[in-house]
This record gives structure tokens, C-alpha cells and sequence, in this order.
């Protein structure tokens, strides 16, 4: 190793070290979530909203895991059915979409690679960006606020429209950065591009992509619910676009297919749209990011290295509350089929995240091994504690990010019959006491009901058109 390589790298190791008591934080993202999750999981909403609240920092530009909390705060709040308040959350959480849409990752991406990925600012997901538009509509629906509906949920279709390429951009730029960054520096190459590190990967994370994707960031529930709004307010013709994608992505959902049916009659002169009643049921609890650690091998200069490892996140699947609801309509049973899945959601945007996050952790060990080699060849007594602090660091930085919005629900349901002669809806969670709903006088409605565990008091509405 060269002279100026080595000065190089010592000086990187110092720098590093000065700033160790900043980088020792890097776990508390997880220690939060795991706090907020244990009140969120119990059913204590209360302390739910209380703790995601003091998350939220009062400042002009959001920072951290702002938007994070504001994601949470919103459902907690839409789950207590305060739906003003959990408008005006996502309406914040938006705006911070906005402003981090508006920075570049690239300088996100160096910084990760001298620490972790949890120094960066929680951005969001794309499917983060869709839902936020998905629940102010819902919230607004419910408020009887109709025009505002429509706009939400014309944000959310052009999210999904935009997201492809904009994702597409975004890689693009951030693999070049890495790209240069692999150039500059032959070992991270050489590590990255190692066959052992993905061998020893799939045989530790071997379901990483095996899994049905759904097309590119389209969540099938916000345009399936974005139908069922345009054709109760009239717009048949948005709606059975909507429907025929919806079909298209689910094809074996009978419910979705008798709405693309009957849209399609109304558009040709031969019916309209009358006493039908939608019940949409959001199910359980999606996935949250656990930390799996890994032992790579690195191609390095020397083996006097006292920890080589790295930190990814992966997956871990939660619960359903229920398999289905069963509907009991004038003497008829209807049950439950799903229309969106949001593990596979969020696996289609994880799968493509994956590659980036894989190489900027390889990238950070391989700096972080070489300064601990640096200083070890120099020798002294100083050097050989510095290199032990170094080696502590290394162990102490390498945190996978495990940020995630993590109160959003498993799955997505629908069932689609005609309006009760009574009014009266029995509505039964498999195996659990049933819920006895008044449907007004209208001419369509939606029952909406939300269920996160198999322990949890339904949270319903009645939305009526």
C-alpha cells in the first residue's frame, strides 16, 4: 500500500473516530420502532399517537425519521377515527415527500457508505407516497368531502404513473456514483463483485426474490378504490380504465370483474349504478425490516483484520387479523377476496432498493477494514489503540436500516353485493363475534372496516354515495 493511500486512509480513520460518539446512535431508528411498535401491536393506540408525536420535530426542513413518525401518526389517528387530524398528518407527511424529491441521493449515498444507511433521512418509499393519497381520500370520503377525494386520488394514480421513472433515474444516478466510487478504489470492486458474498446472501436470505411482483410500484388497491370512486361519482369511462387494470393485476377477484361488467353496460346505454354496497377490509399487519448480519469475505491487503462483517435489512412478514370477512345480505353469504397484497407491494419496491443497499454496505466495510489495516501498520502503540477504537466503530456503525412504515396492513379485501332490502348488515370476521352495520338510505355505499389482529375491536365506516 502506498504512502499517500495509507496517509489517505489513517486520516480517514481519525476523522472517523473523532466523530464515533455521532455515529453510536446509529441502532436508535430501530429501538424507537420496536418501542412503537410494542404500544401499536398491544392496541394501545393512545400511547401510539403520544410516542410517533414526540418523534416529529418542529423544524422547517424534516430530518431523521420525520416522516417516518408523520406516516405513523396519520394511520394511529385515522384508526381512532380523528380524521381531520390524521388529514392534517398526511398532509405534513406529503409535504415532506416533496422537499426530499426535490434533494439529490447522492451525497446520501457517501454518507452511508462511511457509516450506515441509517444516517440518511427517512425519504420514504414510492408505495409510501400512493397510500398517503389512498387514506386522505378515504379520510375525506368518510367526511363527505367528495371533490377533495378526487383529488387525492388523482395524486395517487399519477404517483404510480411517474414512479417508474422516476426510479429509473434515481438508480441511475446513484450507480454511477457508486460506480466511481468502486474505481477509486480496487478492493471495494473486487468486494463487491465477489460470487461468495451473493452465495453466502441466498443461502441466508434465500426468499429475497421469490415472490410474484406487481407491476412496477402500482399498488392494485388504490386503483381498484379509485374506481369504485369514479363510478359512484359518475365518471364510468375513468372507471372501467381503472377496473380493467385492477382485473388485469388480479385477475381472479370475481368482484372486480362483475364491477369492470357492469361499468362497461353503463357506458353502453343498458344500466346504471344502484344499491350496491362495497365492503373493504384492511387486514392484519404488513412487514417490518429485521436486521440480518453477515460475515463477508473481503479482498484486502492483509488478514490483520479484527471484524469484517455487514448489516442488511430484510423482511419479516406479520400476521393477517382474518383469512376473510363473511357478509350476510338478505339471506346470501359473501366473503372477502383479496385485491391487494401489501407484502408484495412492498417486495417489489424492496427487491429493486436491495442491489443499492447490498453495495453501499460492502463499499463501507471494505473502507472501514482498510483504515483499521492503516492503522495497524503504523506501528505505534497509539496507532495499535486506534486501531481497536476503529475496530469498535466498525462493530458498532454496522446497522442496517430497518426503517419502515410499519402500521400500514397486510392486505387489502373487497366484497361487492347489492344493498341489504333492511338496511341491516351482519358482517363476521371467520371464527369471531359478528358486527351488526346500519346502511343508510342512498344509493351506493362502502363499508370500510379496519382489523390489525385477531385481538383488535374493528374500526368500521359507512360511507354512503
Amino acid at each position: 500500500m502506498n504512502a499517500v493511500r495509507r496517509w489517505y486512509l489513517v486520516s480517514l480513520a481519525v476523522l472517523t473516530l473523532l466523530n464515533l460518539p455521532f455515529f453510536a446512535g446509529c441502532n436508535v431508528p430501530k429501538d424507537h420502532l420496536t418501542a412503537f411498535n410494542k404500544h401499536f401491536e398491544g392496541l394501545d393506540y393512545e400511547n401510539s399517537a403520544l410516542f410517533a408525536e414526540k418523534k416529529i420535530g418542529r423544524r422547517k426542513n424534516p430530518k431523521g425519521e420525520d416522516l417516518l413518525w408523520a406516516l405513523q401518526l396519520g394511520t394511529v389517528e385515522r384508526i381512532r377515527k380523528n380524521y381531520q387530524e390524521s388529514a392534517e398528518w398526511f398532509d405534513k407527511a406529503e409535504d415532506m415527500l416533496k422537499y426530499y424529491d426535490e434533494q439529490s441521493k447522492v451525497g446520501d449515498a457517501i454518507g452511508s457508505t462511511i457509516a450506515s444507511d441509517n444516517v440518511i433521512p427517512y425519504r420514504g418509499e414510492e408505495y409510501d407516497g400512493v397510500m398517503i393519497n389512498v387514506y386522505k381520500a378515504l379520510n375525506f370520503m368518510v367526511e363527505g368531502r367528495m371533490d377533495m377525494a378526487r383529488v387525492e386520488f388523482n395524486r395517487a394514480l399519477d404517483r404510480q404513473r411517474r414512479a417508474k421513472e422516476k426510479f429509473s433515474k434515481e438508480i441511475n444516478k446513484l450507480k454511477a456514483d457508486l460506480e466511481q466510487r468502486q474505481q477509486q478504489d480496487e478492493f471495494a470492486k473486487s468486494n463487491v463483485e465477489n460470487p461468495k458474498t451473493r452465495e453466502l446472501l441466498d443461502e441466508k436470505y434465500p426468499n429475497l426474490y421469490n415472490f410474484e411482483a406487481y407491476p412496477d410500484f402500482v399498488n392494485p388497491f388504490a386503483t381498484y378504490l379509485a374506481g369504485i370512486y369514479f363510478n359512484v361519482v359518475g365518471d364510468h369511462s375513468r372507471a372501467v380504465d381503472l377496473h380493467k387494470e385492477s382485473y388485469g393485476m388480479v385477475g381472479d377477484n370475481a368482484y372486480i370483474a362483475e364491477d369492470l361488467s357492469i361499468t362497461e353496460m353503463i357506458l353502453d346505454g343498458e344500466g346504471q349504478l344502484e344499491d350496491t354496497v362495497w365492503l373493504i377490509f384492511e387486514n392484519g399487519l404488513g412487514p417490518v425490516r429485521k436486521e440480518l448480519r453477515l460475515d463477508i469475505p473481503l479482498f484486502l491487503a492483509t488478514n490483520k483484520v479484527k471484524y469484517v462483517g455487514i448489516a442488511l435489512p430484510r423482511l419479516e412478514f406479520r400476521d393477517r387479523a382474518y383469512p376473510y370477512l363473511v357478509a350476510e345480505v338478505d339471506g346470501k353469504r359473501y366473503e372477502t377476496c383479496l385485491v391487494s397484497d401489501m407484502d408484495r407491494v412492498v417486495q417489489t419496491e424492496f427487491s429493486k432498493d436491495f442491489p443499492g443497499i447490498l453495495t453501499r454496505a460492502i463499499i463501507s466495510a471494505t473502507a472501514k477494514a482498510l483504515a483499521q489495516y492503516a492503522l495497524e501498520g503504523e506501528g505505534s502503540s497509539g496507532a495499535l489503540i486506534a486501531s481497536i477504537g476503529m475496530a469498535v466503530y466498525s462493530f458498532a456503525s454496522t446497522a442496517a436500516d430497518v426503517r419502515i412504515w410499519t402500521t400500514l396492513p397486510k392486505d387489502f379485501q373487497v366484497a361487492r353485493f347489492r344493498k341489504p332490502k333492511n338496511g341491516k348488515l351482519k358482517i363476521t370476521p371467520e371464527g369471531s363475534i359478528p358486527l351488526n352495520i346500519d346502511i343508510p338510505a342512498c344509493n351506493n355505499a362502502i363499508v370500510y372496516v379496519r382489523i390489525t389482529s385477531n385481538q383488535a375491536t374493528p374500526v368500521c365506516d359507512v360511507m354512503s354515495f
